[in-house]
């Protein structure tokens, strides 16, 4: 069982999809909460163990068919992908609890396509090679469309169009840029690419060099990097905040694929094509941190601003993977799966928030009051505070470390002001946010009654998202060195070049 563990994150969800669209799962709503919440669970369950084994024993490389890389398709779960593989299936579980709270029957289909949302992410996670990530990239693409969809209006139907039509032409120009690159290196197996890379010569070198920036275009749409983000905001702010809450997730698959493909194959070992990408990649971080705050300042009601938040967390990632050093990843993967959390909390917090005030909703105006004010207080100021990086909350022990990950750096001077003046800006926007939707109330008495309270299910997805942020920093020790040993094991080029091409079922 222990040899096909690196499989399974990938078939349960697909397995879980296909069964909740047959009998009985499809016509009782009852029947498919329940094997849909089960299934969820043994997934994450299956997650955390993958996880647990590849840090006590190593890299496990799965050779389906038991034909061995560069010639057949392998899934490499390593310590940074079976890290993401878990955050993508607690993500998952928590979206699908919220869900049946009763957001799944406003739409068609909610749990098998967030189940088959789960299969591409955690499949492109886990993939070794860069067509299968294609594959998985549309596979996840294909769910996000009908997910976007759910319980949609015209609003949803225009930001879906949009969204869709994007992403159709970054499909389009990822199979050029892996047939420019098969074309010049024989290979798409991320770690025969990493050995071939450093033996171009001549003309090849410069044909590697456009397959390879072709696909930072791409990467830079998935994870909506300026000036490839415009799509975003809308598309987050139109969609269910549960379904937002679930893409927290997809724009990290972005930045996992420059993270992988610019620091494995085109890193320091790419010989002329080393750090190919660094330079367009500092550039457009900063510019993405800098809109997204513009964006977070600017946002007239809370889901627009979290979406905007979003933005700031992928300027800040991709800043990381420019810098191309293992104490910046290690910070990088503490605060991509902080950032992530909190973001969809934030969502799911927003669509409460909303259902309660009326129809204001959530828009940042006074309106009437909340029906419950401490409950959703208490839980807006957590996550404020988290995302703004104030102690003793995970935000503070990320922002630290990311200011120590890039002190030494030529790019200190440039990220340090840009970086923290942005957290100010943000602590002034959650700060008005705070204002205008728990004290700027016309009635505080009031007709909020109407309403109906937040149901327990709700609450609890919510304060379990919420509570990750303390648990990161009670548990920090162990967490940190974590980062640190999946760092160090993602730079070690030659380790996993080896462990990849000669492991095997």
């Amino acid at each position: 069982m222990i040899q096909h563990l690196a499989s399974l994150p990938i078939l349960l969800p697909m397995l879980t999809a296909v069964i909740l669209l047959l009998p009985p799962c499809g016509k009782s709503v009852k029947i498919r909460r329940i094997v849909s919440s089960v299934m969820a669970i043994i997934t994450f369950v299956v997650s955390a163990l993958l996880l647990m084994h590849v840090h006590h024993t190593g890299i496990n490389v799965y050779a389906i068919g038991n034909w061995s890389a560069p010639f057949g398709i392998v899934l490499v779960a390593d310590m940074l992908s079976t890290l993401l593989v878990a955050l993508t299936s607690f993500l998952g579980l928590g979206a699908i609890l919220y869900g049946s709270a009763g957001d799944d029957e406003k739409g068609s289909f909610f749990h098998p396509l967030v189940h088959f949302l789960v299969l591409g992410v955690n499949g492109a996670f886990l993939t070794g090679d860069l067509f299968n990530l294609f594959v998985f990239f549309e596979v996840l693409l294909i769910a996000s469309y009908a997910l976007l969809m759910h319980a949609g209006d015209k609003q949803n139907t225009r930001a879906a169009l949009q969204y869709v039509i994007l992403n159709l032409v970054g499909s389009s120009v990822f199979l050029i840029g892996l047939g420019i690159l098969y074309g010049v290196l024989g290979t798409l197996n991320i770690a025969d690419m990493a050995h071939k890379v450093s033996l171009l010569t001549g003309d090849d070198v410069y044909l590697a060099k456009a397959g390879g920036l072709l696909l930072l275009v791409v990467f830079a749409l998935k994870g909506a990097l300026l000036p490839l983000h415009l799509w975003l905001p809308n598309t987050y702010a139109s969609a269910k905040p549960v379904v937002a809450a679930l893409f927290a997730i997809m724009t990290k698959v972005g930045v996992y694929a420059m993270l992988r493909v610019y620091t494995v194959v085109f890193g320091e070992q790419a010989g002329a094509l080393e750090h190919v990408a660094q330079p367009w990649l500092w550039g457009l971080a900063i510019a993405t941190i800098i809109v997204g705050a513009i964006g977070v300042i600017a946002s007239q009601d809370l889901r627009k601003l979290t979406a905007n938040l979003v933005l700031v967390s992928v300027g800040t990632l991709v800043a990381l993977v420019a810098l191309q050093n293992v104490n910046a990843t290690a910070a990088l993967l503490y605060y991509l799966v902080h950032s992530t959390l909190v973001c969809a909390a934030l969502f799911l917090l927003a669509d409460l928030i909303a259902t309660q005030r009326g129809k204001v909703a959530d828009r940042l105006v006074a309106g009437r009051s909340v029906k419950q004010p401490f409950l959703l207080g208490v839980c807006f100021i957590i996550a404020a505070l988290t995302v703004v990086g104030m102690p003793p909350l995970s935000g503070f022990v990320g922002k630290i470390w990311i200011l120590k990950a890039t002190l030494n750096s030529e790019q200190a001077l440039l990220f340090w002001p840009v970086y923290l003046v942005t957290s100010f800006a943000l602590l002034i926007a959650l700060s008005r946010a705070g204002t205008s939707l728990f004290w700027e109330c016309k009635d505080k008495r009031s007709e909020s009654a109407e309403y109906k309270n937040a149901r327990s299910l709700q609450v609890i997805v919510i304060l379990g998202l919420l509570a990750c942020s303390p648990l990161m920093v009670i548990f920090g020790g162990p967490i940190s060195e974590y980062m640190m040993a999946a760092a160090t094991q993602l730079h070690d080029i030659n380790g996993g070049i080896n462990a990849v091409l000669k492991g095997g079922m």
